[in-house]
Protein backbone atom coordinates (compact mmCIF):
# COMPACT_ATOMS: atom_id res chain seq x y z
CA UNK A 1 0.00 0.00 0.00
CA UNK A 2 0.78 3.73 -0.77
CA UNK A 3 1.63 6.12 1.84
CA UNK A 4 -0.97 9.15 0.59
CA UNK A 5 -4.06 8.61 -0.38
CA UNK A 6 -3.57 9.60 -4.18
CA UNK A 7 -1.78 7.06 -4.99
CA UNK A 8 -3.45 4.06 -2.91
CA UNK A 9 -6.76 5.69 -5.14
CA UNK A 10 -4.50 5.48 -8.55
CA UNK A 11 -2.95 2.02 -7.18
CA UNK A 12 -6.68 0.58 -6.27
CA UNK A 13 -8.43 1.64 -9.19
CA UNK A 14 -10.42 -0.36 -11.51
CA UNK A 15 -11.06 1.18 -15.29
CA UNK A 16 -13.67 -0.25 -17.48
CA UNK A 17 -14.25 0.14 -21.23
CA UNK A 18 -17.59 -0.68 -21.80
CA UNK A 19 -19.39 -2.87 -24.56
CA UNK A 20 -20.08 -0.36 -27.18
CA UNK A 21 -17.47 1.36 -26.39
CA UNK A 22 -14.30 1.85 -29.27
CA UNK A 23 -11.06 3.84 -28.78
CA UNK A 24 -8.24 3.89 -30.47
CA UNK A 25 -5.09 5.09 -29.04
CA UNK A 26 -2.35 4.31 -26.12
CA UNK A 27 -3.64 3.64 -22.57
CA UNK A 28 -1.44 3.40 -19.40
CA UNK A 29 -2.73 3.05 -15.98
CA UNK A 30 -1.54 1.78 -12.47
CA UNK A 31 -4.82 -0.05 -11.41
CA UNK A 32 -6.39 -2.76 -12.81
CA UNK A 33 -7.92 -2.09 -16.52
CA UNK A 34 -11.45 -4.33 -17.53
CA UNK A 35 -11.86 -3.83 -21.63
CA UNK A 36 -16.01 -5.30 -22.80
CA UNK A 37 -15.76 -2.71 -25.56
CA UNK A 38 -13.22 -2.28 -28.87
CA UNK A 39 -9.73 -1.34 -28.04
CA UNK A 40 -6.96 -0.63 -30.75
CA UNK A 41 -3.66 0.83 -29.68
CA UNK A 42 -0.97 -0.14 -26.96
CA UNK A 43 -1.81 -0.99 -23.05
CA UNK A 44 0.69 -0.66 -19.98
CA UNK A 45 -0.11 -1.10 -16.52
CA UNK A 46 1.09 -2.54 -13.30
CA UNK A 47 -2.35 -4.68 -12.60
CA UNK A 48 -4.66 -6.99 -14.09
CA UNK A 49 -6.05 -6.70 -17.34
CA UNK A 50 -9.52 -8.54 -18.41
CA UNK A 51 -10.61 -8.75 -21.54
CA UNK A 52 -14.49 -9.73 -21.33
CA UNK A 53 -16.63 -11.83 -23.47
CA UNK A 54 -17.64 -8.73 -25.24
CA UNK A 55 -13.99 -7.13 -25.46
CA UNK A 56 -11.66 -6.69 -28.65
CA UNK A 57 -8.24 -5.54 -28.72
CA UNK A 58 -5.77 -5.03 -31.52
CA UNK A 59 -2.34 -3.77 -30.58
CA UNK A 60 -0.24 -4.98 -27.46
CA UNK A 61 -0.94 -5.37 -23.89
CA UNK A 62 1.66 -5.05 -20.88
CA UNK A 63 0.60 -6.31 -17.39
CA UNK A 64 0.87 -8.18 -14.43
CA UNK A 65 -1.74 -10.42 -14.59
CA UNK A 66 -4.27 -11.36 -17.26
CA UNK A 67 -7.44 -12.86 -18.11
CA UNK A 68 -8.78 -13.13 -21.84
CA UNK A 69 -12.63 -14.52 -22.37
CA UNK A 70 -12.58 -12.51 -26.04
CA UNK A 71 -10.71 -11.39 -28.96
CA UNK A 72 -7.16 -10.61 -28.72
CA UNK A 73 -4.76 -9.72 -31.99
CA UNK A 74 -1.06 -8.60 -31.28
CA UNK A 75 1.39 -9.35 -28.38
CA UNK A 76 0.52 -9.61 -24.88
CA UNK A 77 3.18 -9.41 -22.06
CA UNK A 78 2.25 -10.61 -18.24
CA UNK A 79 4.68 -10.65 -15.69
CA UNK A 80 3.03 -13.38 -13.63
CA UNK A 81 -0.12 -14.98 -15.25
CA UNK A 82 -2.03 -15.07 -18.45
CA UNK A 83 -5.27 -16.71 -18.47
CA UNK A 84 -6.76 -17.65 -21.95
CA UNK A 85 -10.44 -18.72 -20.93
CA UNK A 86 -13.21 -21.20 -23.31
CA UNK A 87 -13.85 -18.07 -24.66
CA UNK A 88 -11.05 -16.61 -25.73
CA UNK A 89 -9.57 -15.92 -29.47
CA UNK A 90 -6.16 -14.54 -29.32
CA UNK A 91 -3.75 -14.61 -32.17
CA UNK A 92 -0.05 -12.93 -31.93
CA UNK A 93 2.62 -13.30 -29.41
CA UNK A 94 2.36 -14.28 -25.76
CA UNK A 95 5.50 -13.63 -23.55
CA UNK A 96 4.13 -14.60 -19.92
CA UNK A 97 5.88 -16.03 -16.89
CA UNK A 98 2.62 -18.58 -16.55
CA UNK A 99 0.12 -19.55 -18.98
CA UNK A 100 -3.77 -21.29 -18.52
CA UNK A 101 -5.53 -22.19 -21.29
CA UNK A 102 -8.58 -23.92 -20.63
CA UNK A 103 -10.24 -26.09 -23.02
CA UNK A 104 -12.23 -24.41 -26.34
CA UNK A 105 -9.86 -21.71 -26.08
CA UNK A 106 -8.01 -20.68 -29.28
CA UNK A 107 -4.82 -19.73 -29.68
CA UNK A 108 -3.00 -19.27 -32.55
CA UNK A 109 0.66 -17.66 -32.28
CA UNK A 110 4.21 -18.22 -30.13
CA UNK A 111 4.72 -18.23 -26.69
CA UNK A 112 7.80 -17.42 -24.91
CA UNK A 113 7.88 -18.49 -20.94
CA UNK A 114 10.84 -16.92 -20.09
CA UNK A 115 8.32 -14.48 -18.23
CA UNK A 116 10.66 -12.13 -15.28
CA UNK A 117 13.28 -13.46 -17.14
CA UNK A 118 12.91 -11.61 -20.57
CA UNK A 119 12.40 -8.48 -19.06
CA UNK A 120 15.44 -8.46 -16.97
CA UNK A 121 17.47 -10.30 -19.88
CA UNK A 122 18.29 -13.10 -17.66
CA UNK A 123 18.07 -16.60 -19.31
CA UNK A 124 17.31 -18.21 -22.81
CA UNK A 125 13.78 -18.32 -23.56
CA UNK A 126 12.22 -21.32 -25.54
CA UNK A 127 9.60 -20.71 -28.28
CA UNK A 128 6.91 -22.97 -28.61
CA UNK A 129 4.59 -22.43 -31.62
CA UNK A 130 1.15 -24.05 -31.24
CA UNK A 131 -1.68 -23.28 -34.11
CA UNK A 132 -5.12 -23.59 -32.40
CA UNK A 133 -4.78 -25.03 -29.05
CA UNK A 134 -8.06 -26.11 -27.33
Amino acid sequence: MAKNNETEVQVNSINIIGNGTSIVGDIQGEGDIRVDGNLKGTLLTKGRVVIGTTGVFSGEITCKNADISGKVEGKIKVSELLSLKSSSKFSGDIITNKLAIEPNALFTGTCNMAGNQIQHGIGKPQIVEQKETV
